[in-house]
């Protein structure tokens, strides 16, 4: 069953964030994922949430979603991301 990761993405630092989403996207893919969202404008219907940059990512599974997030080869590009931005992240089970 399908997994998404799915962010909302404050950024801070421009430039280094580029340079972040150049490499992870190569990343991304060679573990499974596929980007269904990546930025771009939306619409709050309901409520007071207020994301900033919505990004969605959809993998095989779970555990696929779970071990590229949590990899040895992602560590440095997460702290990367995290030095750039703020944010939160989940991950949920599709249908």
């Amino acid at each position: 069953m399908s997994a998404f990761l799915i962010l909302d993405v404050d950024i801070h630092d421009q430039d280094k964030y580029k340079q972040y989403m150049k490499l992870v996207k190569p990343m991304v893919e060679a573990n499974g994922g596929k980007y269904h969202v990546r930025g771009g404008p939306f619409e709050v219907m309901d409520g007071s949430w207020q994301p900033t940059r919505l990004v969605v990512i959809e993998y095989p599974d779970m555990a696929s979603a779970r071990a590229m997030y949590e990899s040895d080869d992602y560590a440095p590009l997460k702290a990367m991301r995290e030095s750039c931005s703020t944010g939160h992240t989940v991950i949920v089970e599709g249908m």
